[in-house]
Formats: C-alpha cells, structure tokens, sequence
C-alpha cells in the first residue's frame, strides 16, 4: 500500500544516495524505526502504544543486534543510599570534560522509573535473597548499582522481553532488511527510507517505507576494526545513512576499547567474546604474565578504573613486555560463583579451551562502543527534520569522550522514550498522518559508486593499524591516505567508465564502512590531544584549552568532508533544520 500525501519526494539532502535498483514495493506508516535493540523496540513500543502506525525495520532477526550480546547489565541508581546524582557524577568523571550535563541528568533522573517500566513489559532481573534487585558494581561506578539478568546474559533478556512484547501487540515487522537511504520531501523533511529486503518473506528486493517520522536505532560500527565485540551487522549503517543525508554526526574519533575480551589470538578477525566488565566488579585482578596486577598505582579503583584507563593500561603493559594479551585472574571466584554469576562468559571461554575456574583469562581491548554517533537535541532529534537518533548510532551528549560502563542500555531505553514521546506530540499538534508523501520518484542524480566486497577487510586493517586504540599523527595520517586511495579509486571507476560494483548487501556494507572510517580518522586527526577513550601517543596530555570541545561533520554533496569543531562543550541546538556551511577549523578529504 502507497501513501496519498501531497508534495514531491526527493532523495538525501546531499544528493548523494547508494547504487541500488528502484524500490519496487512501497509501505505507509507515521512512523518507521529502523533497528530492534532495546533503543529501536522501545520507541516503536512507545509509539504504538500512543496510537501511531509504526513499522520496525531491522537488518537480522528481531533479536540480532547488539543487545543481545549485552553482558553486564542497565546502571541506575535503584539502590539503598544511591543517588541519581552520584550516577551523574561517575558519568561526567567517565566523560573526561565532553558530556552535555543537561543530557546526563536527564539520563539519571528519568533513567530509574524506565527500567522500572522495563520490568513492566516483562524483563526479568536478578533478584537478592532479600527479593529485591540484586546490584553489582563495574569499572567508573562508586556504588552498586548494576541490574543485571541471568548473570552476564542481561542483554538476551531484555531482548526477548522486548521482542515478545512487539510480537504480542502485533507491530508490523519487516526483518532481514538493511535500510539504503533516507527519504525528504521538498522541503527536506524526512519521508521515509529505501530498504533492501533479504531472502523470502512477503517482501524481496528493494523498497521503501514511507513515514514522516524516521528513528535510527541501528547499533554501532565497531566491524569498521579487525577484531570487535560487535556482531557481524555492525557496519555503520545508520551513521553513513544520515551523513548522505546531510545530517551532522560527532565525536566519532571517541570509540571505546572494552579492555578485556578473551584473545583469540593475534590474526582473529570479526566479532569477539567479551569478558564482562562486572567479572572485574566482582573481584577478578588483571595480571601480567608473572601474575603482576598492573592496575595498581595507575588509578585509585585499579582494576575498575573507568574503560578508557584500563584499555589503555592493559596496552601499556603489552607494549613494555611485548605481549599479544595479559589476564584476568578470577581463579579465587571458585566453580559455584563462575557457573551462577557468569555461566555464558564460562561456556565461552570452555569453548575455546580455557577454564576460567582453574587458570587465568587471556584478554586484550578490542573495538567495543561508539560514543559519538548521528548528533541529537534532548528530544532524539538530528538535524534534519523529521530524523531521529537514539542508542548507540546516536550522539546525545551523555557519553562525552568515553561511555562509563553500562549507561549504554540505560541510554536507548531513556532516550527512545523521550523520542516517542517527541512524534507523538507532532502527531497531535500537526496532524502527522495527513502528510504521509507520495511514492517517491527515483532519483535521475548519479549514484555513490559502491565498493567491492573485498575492501570491507582492506578498511578493517587499515583502520586497526591506524586508529586502533593507540594513535599517532603517523599512524592516522597513513589510514587517512590509504582510505582516502579506496574512496578515489571507487569514484574514479566511476567517472571514467560508469561501472560500480553490483549493488548487494556485502557492496553496501563495505561502502558505509569506508564512509564511517573517513570520518572517524578525519575527527582523530583534528584532536591533537589524548581524552577519554582518544589517546594520541604524540599528544599524550588533555589540553581543555583548546579541545574541551566536539568535533562536528557533515558530508558535501561533491562527496567531501566538512569538519568542523564547536565554540564550547555544549552542543549547538540542532533547531530541526541542517547546519550552515562550517565556519571554522574546515577539512576538505
């Protein structure tokens, strides 16, 4: 079924969309939320529940992305003598001097009552023998204040919780689906977005969905390094979707290295286990070889010093000892507590033939969250009207230069709230549904050439030599030339003889990896100073002078980038219409 809306629909505000074959097929909502992770299900739950037709689109199976892998657990101050304040005070030290403190607090305080309504809808926490929540403590945090499931499978819950509640309301549902481009109407409000739906079902190929309301709630891009936590969806497809269509992103070069997740060994590539945050919160020591615990001297929590300091501690000591991993030491846990507290990281680690119980953990960071994303006002909304944002493929402020351990949970659900409640405010007041668009005509611009499958794992190698968790002018400046060779080569192709590579799955990804990476070594260029999870060996201090600042970019039609930094902490109001044209620090790549 098509929309009968008035007015034209063009493609992204840049012009600049994806090679792929006109939507064949058309569906009509008020609201299309592309994800289902606990940001995407929460606000297309909220949504629906508010009366507004909606539609989730997701790239896997309901369950897929990466909540599910979510170990440790949802921070909020739901314990005896906790205070949203002290959580809003752990979270700024965790910022490093880069958090919207209006967006944190909003965090905090709203934070409690929505995993209270979580529960509501059927997760299942940890309970004490007392009856109440069972809390634990992870790296950054001065109290208990973690709610965690099943152990370390807090994520698996939440996520059937939220699944069964959108296949018990009946929410229209369109799975194995990656979503191309945003759609805009004439006056460059979203209407929609083009999608490619995988495999049988009853829809195949490409499509589209009209909506004057779109939410990104696509997950992370941690796949853009060889070895990740992230699971194989995580390719930056929300990031490089609102950066074609003219919206602003920052803080990209912040990208959180989980210091501990089990080394497989040096040549591992993909999505890695990780070894939960909390099994250090619990008591486990991260030692050397000689069974040292470097940890100690470094930071006055050690071991639970907040991610950015561990990550980096445990890279130190690698360096000093020319090492590939150190461990973590939780033999002292004993057999009862690692099968009760952590039974998924045991079966993980037993599958690779180490036993936690009987002898150290081999561990090493690997790429883990992005705490930049699509930038956003306290309401969800990008700059460009009629886009949101929320979770992990969103910027609101409240993670600054590095997430504090579990905020990321507490995050979608607080902010997908806010978002829903946002869209349907605008469906009362303007009568959203009378402006679903028209079919939207295909585009006549020419189309961003697509790269070959293969350079997916160019891009990963290039961007774990380059700006991995240690970076140097050196090091960025060469990931800098060798991306910039892959995106000229694919648009020169292009230009000389009109061929791309054949639109695909595998030819979108590795274009929207390519696209993200540019942008994420662009960012880590500009900074010239070490904070939070960004650690320049040739700038090794904080210089808030100059950088207590966020980096902002936006893509220009002719395929470049346009970076710019902002005036002060504070984000500018995204005010629901794109950004002039930058005005300071500009970087043409």
């Amino acid at each position: 079924m098509t929309g009968n809306g008035t007015g034209s629909d063009t493609a992204t505000g840049t012009g600049i969309r994806l090679h792929a074959p006109a939507p064949g097929w058309a569906l009509t909502a008020d609201v299309v939320v592309v994800g289902s992770g606990v940001a995407g299900l929460t606000a297309a739950l909220r949504c629906e529940a508010a009366g507004l037709r909606t539609i989730v689109v997701t790239k896997a199976r309901l369950d897929d992305g990466s909540t599910r892998w979510a170990q440790g657990g949802v921070a909020a101050a739901l314990g005896e003598g906790d205070t949203p304040e002290q959580h809003l005070d752990d979270t700024l030290v965790a910022g490093a001097g880069l958090c919207d403190e209006e967006a944190v607090r909003i965090l905090v305080t709203e934070g409690p009552d929505a995993v209270r309504r979580l529960i509501a809808t059927g997760a299942h926490f940890d309970e004490s023998s007392e009856g109440g929540l069972e809390l634990t403590r992870e790296g950054g945090h001065h109290r208990r204040r973690i709610a965690h499931a099943g152990g370390d499978a807090t994520g698996a819950e939440i996520s059937r919780a939220l699944v069964e509640a959108v296949r018990a309301r009946g929410l229209r549902t369109v799975e194995n689906a990656l979503v191309l481009d945003l759609l805009t109407d004439a006056e460059g409000r979203a209407a929609g977005v083009t999608l490619h739906v995988m495999g049988e079902g009853q829809h195949d190929g490409v499509g589209a969905v009209h909506a004057p309301a779109v939410v990104l709630a696509t997950g992370g891009m941690g796949q853009v390094f060889s070895a990740t936590t992230n699971p194989s969806v995580s390719t930056g497809d929300g990031v490089a979707l609102a950066l074609r269509a003219g919206a602003e992103v920052s803080d990209l070069e912040f990208v959180q290295f989980h210091p501990t997740v089990l080394f497989l060994g040096a040549d591992a590539e993909g999505q890695q286990p990780l070894v939960s945050e909390a099994v250090r919160g619990e008591g486990a020591h991260l030692v050397d070889a000689d069974g040292v615990r470097f940890m100690l001297g470094q930071h006055e929590l050690a071991e639970l010093a907040p991610r950015d300091i561990v990550a980096k501690g445990i890279t130190r000591r690698m360096l000093e000892q020319d090492a590939e991993h150190m461990f973590l030491d939780a033999r002292h846990f004993g057999a009862a507590m690692w099968e009760h507290r952590f039974p998924t990281i045991l079966a993980a680690c037993r599958a690779h033939g180490i036993d936690p119980v009987t002898e150290p953990v081999p561990v090493a960071p690997a790429a883990h969250y992005a705490s930049g994303g699509v930038r956003t006002d306290a309401r969800g909304r990008t700059t460009v009207p009629g886009l949101y944002a929320c979770g992990e493929v969103a910027c609101t402020g409240v993670h600054g230069a590095n997430r504090l351990a579990s905020n990321s949970l507490l995050e979608g659900l607080v902010y997908a709230e806010r978002i829903a409640a946002d869209i349907a405010g605008s469906h009362a007041e303007d009568a959203l549904h009378a402006r679903v668009p028209r079919p939207v005509p295909h585009p006549e611009t020419p189309a961003h050439p697509l790269l070959a499958p293969e350079t997916r794992f160019a891009v990963q190698r290039i961007m774990t030599a380059g700006a991995g968790v240690l970076r140097s002018a050196d090091s960025l400046r060469t990931a800098a030339e060798q991306l910039q060779r892959l995106h000229t080569d694919a648009r020169d192709a292009l230009d000389e003889n009109g061929k791309t590579s054949e639109p695909g799955v595998d030819t979108w990804e590795a274009t929207n990896l390519l696209c993200v990476a540019r942008v994420l070594v662009a960012a880590a260029q500009l900074r010239e100073e070490t904070r939070g999870c960004h650690w320049r060996e040739d700038h090794a201090g904080r210089d808030d002078e100059r950088w207590r600042r966020h980096i902002v970019v936006r893509l220009n039609p002719d395929r470049t980038l346009a970076v710019r930094t902002t005036d002060t902490a504070d984000f500018p109001p995204t005010s629901g219409q794109p950004q002039a044209a930058p005005s300071s620090r500009p970087q043409e790549q």
